[in-house]
């Protein structure tokens, strides 16, 4: 039990920084569009990185040296275009947001998914977060109940996100507090991409 607990405070400890996912992960849950899938689909991609990292995979990041620089500029590439996207919904406004809205209104299934696998495996950070920092720290404990703690932690932050959002709709419910925060989305992404540029 120890273990658990201390897999579930470091793993919801590194993914309650605001980042690429999280944004997204709030984007939908504000929209009411797709939510349970894409909380999912985060939640259980942590859990295979997680997994990978406390069976003692952490060594493919460092035995492979091309592979860290080629995640790092196809991540900065993709953070860049979908943060331009997000400054362009920002710059053109719109009639905020209607919390009766359809999921549909807010893009397909699909669409979603392939942007929150992309946020999520395109980041150089998270293999470093879960596969590298995780799988070592886990070692110090009881390997297995230490990473079931840490992909608990993700299931209940990425649902908690998710669908906490809701209560925000009020708020976004006007055009301008959704434009401060696609505008503030945009800067997110852009400033992830120059950091990943830099690194």
């Amino acid at each position: 039990m120890q273990s658990a607990v201390a897999g579930f405070g470091l793993g919801l400890s590194l993914i309650l920084a605001i980042g690429a996912q999280n944004a997204f992960v709030l984007r939908q849950g504000l929209r009411g569009a797709h939510v349970f899938a894409v909380c999912l689909t985060c939640a259980l991609s942590d859990a295979v990185l997680i997994v990978a990292g406390v069976a003692g995979f952490g060594w493919l990041v460092t035995a492979a040296p091309w592979l860290a620089p080629a995640m790092r500029y196809a991540g900065a590439a993709f953070l860049l275009v979908y943060g331009g996207l997000a400054f362009r919904s920002a710059w053109r406004g719109g009639d905020g947001l209607q919390p009766n809205a359809v999921a549909d209104a807010a893009g397909s299934l699909k669409g979603a998914l392939l942007t929150c696998l992309a946020l999520t495996w395109l980041n150089p950070h998270v293999y470093l977060d879960t596969v590298v920092l995780l799988g070592t720290v886990a070692a110090q404990w009881q390997p297995w109940p230490f990473g079931a703690g840490a992909v608990l932690a993700s299931f209940v932050f990425f649902f908690s996100l998710g669908y906490g959002a809701r209560l925000l709709r009020p708020v976004f419910a006007r055009p301008g507090a959704w434009r401060v925060l696609e505008f503030g989305i945009g800067v997110i992404m852009w400033a992830l991409a120059l950091g990943l540029v830099i690194a």
